[in-house]
């Protein structure tokens, strides 16, 4: 029996304010447990929530990135459930009248090419507070420095059909929501976090089959790795004769499965009510419309300029654009007037090792696009050769030396005089008669025994190109 996924995801992305949603409280990551927290985040009695007016804006700015409707009179509610974070015992969100609604994504695969994902919503909540779970303890501690944090979540149709288009839809919300701002997207920190609904239907087939929601996966990676799973899963479940529970999944990252949470009913009964405490968020129509002007180039826009001023292949403008700070940061070096190709080379290849190995942003590491520029420039000019440009650009890394200073001071220039190398050439040909003989007899690969040779006696400064053009005339080849 052929089996079609039907999958939904709801991504939540947490919004770039310094302050809380509905108090002054710091957002910032990393501080003491419980040390950015008040009597309103906290949930005490007679504590009263004020809106920090940047969420809504930055809600709004996602929606119309987003090809959403944007509510101008939307309505936050409370959604009541206890759980030992969530000292309110309800969650303010919005239900009936969210913000955004109505909009779409288009993403692209190998395996479906281009197709547009239905989004059905974008609603402002806060987020709740982490417990802690002690190595070896049976208890819990609870750190409510998250707790108030402005969250939106994206939830969309029904209409991802493959883990690769889970993945791939989760980057393109990725990329959106970074290159507009709204959000600083560091997924280790938890700023963008995905909830994977997945469900099985025989090919054909209109009516949705049960469906499992898998919580919080906070890489592109896991998302496609627990889909993956959870739809072999289920096709096992329904081929062995099994129904399918309709439960909270979590998923394992160590050992590659999903796992029980807790069962879940046919529907949830939160009891969301309007919240008394907070009036509607009034947009001004002018307001939207500054924002949809004002909206930067978004990455799809970004990708084709890209292929069609600077001349680079998809996958390079693809890793480019989706980016923002890369991307920024590679239009910064094309300025100090570096080949777009080679500059593209240097940022998505040894750049980006770099900011990976070290944990650091473009920012934190110290190169500036203008050194980086003239590295290439170099590199283009011939005076110095690939692999004593990585020697140069590390050096560069741990010095913030311009190029010319360290070539000049390691004495790395590329040799390239064809004199001095056609008598090392001359002296390396009699020392090796036998590779020789080789050569002339057809046995042409043996050449790159003679430019490894050669590389070797200059230490790796010598010019690639005189040197095979040496060898060839001298080989007579």
């Amino acid at each position: 029996m052929q089996f079609e996924p039907v999958i939904g995801l709801e991504i939540h992305v947490q919004l770039a304010t310094e302050s809380k949603i509905f108090c002054c409280c710091s957002t910032e990551f990393g501080n003491p447990p419980n040390s950015n927290t008040c009597p309103v985040c906290l949930g005490l009695p007679g504590a009263l929530p004020v809106l920090n007016s940047q969420v809504p804006e930055f809600a709004a700015q996602l929606g119309l990135a987003l090809n959403c409707d944007i509510r101008l009179d939307s309505q936050f509610a409370r959604k009541n459930y206890f759980y030992p974070d969530l000292p309110k015992a309800y969650q303010i969100s919005q239900f009936d009248r969210p913000i955004c609604e109505n909009g779409w994504l288009e993403i692209e695969t190998e395996t479906r090419g281009k197709r547009r994902i239905g989004i059905t919503r974008i609603h402002m909540e806060e987020d709740a507070g982490k417990l802690v779970h002690a190595d070896g303890s049976t208890e819990s501690l609870v750190d409510l420095n998250r707790a108030g944090v402005p969250l939106v979540e994206i939830v969309s149709e029904p209409d991802v059909r493959s883990a690769e288009e889970a993945k791939a839809y989760m980057e393109k919300i990725h990329a959106i929501a970074t290159t507009i701002g709204v959000t600083d997207g560091d997924m280790e920190k938890g700023h963008l976090r995905c909830d994977a609904n997945v469900s099985l239907r025989p090919v054909g087939q209109e009516e949705f089959g049960t469906r499992t929601e898998t919580k919080n996966l906070n890489s592109f990676r896991f998302v496609q790795q627990a889909v993956v799973y959870e739809i072999g899963r289920q096709r096992e479940e329904i081929l062995d004769g099994k129904q399918i529970v309709q439960e909270t999944l979590l998923w394992d990252t160590s050992r590659k499965v999903t796992f029980s949470m807790r069962s879940k009913e046919e529907a949830d009964e939160y009891r969301y009510f309007p919240d008394p405490d907070l009036p509607l968020v009034h947009l001004a129509p002018e307001l939207i419309e500054t924002f949809r002007k004002n909206l930067p180039e978004l990455p799809d826009a970004k990708r084709q300029r890209f292929m069609e001023e600077h001349g680079l292949s998809e996958y390079d403008a693809e890793v480019l654009s989706a980016d923002r700070k890369m991307s920024e940061y590679f239009e910064k070096v094309l300025t100090y007037g570096a080949a777009p190709k080679l500059a593209c080379n240097w940022i998505i290849g040894d750049l980006t090792r770099v900011t990976n190995e070290s944990g650091k942003s473009l920012k934190e590491i110290d190169l500036s696009p203008e050194h980086l520029a003239a590295l290439t420039k170099i590199i283009d000019s011939g005076e110095i050769s690939s692999k004593i440009a990585k020697i140069v650009f590390e050096e560069m890394l741990a010095s913030a030396r311009t190029p010319e200073e360290i070539i000049e001071e390691k004495g790395l220039k590329q040799v390239s005089d064809s004199g001095e190398l056609g008598r090392i050439v001359d002296e390396l040909l009699a020392a090796n008669p036998e590779q020789v003989e080789q050569y002339r007899a057809g046995k042409t690969k043996v050449i790159g025994f003679f430019v490894g040779q050669m590389m070797k006696q200059t230490q790796g400064k010598g010019n690639p190109a005189v040197i095979n053009s040496l060898l060839k005339e001298k080989l007579g080849g």
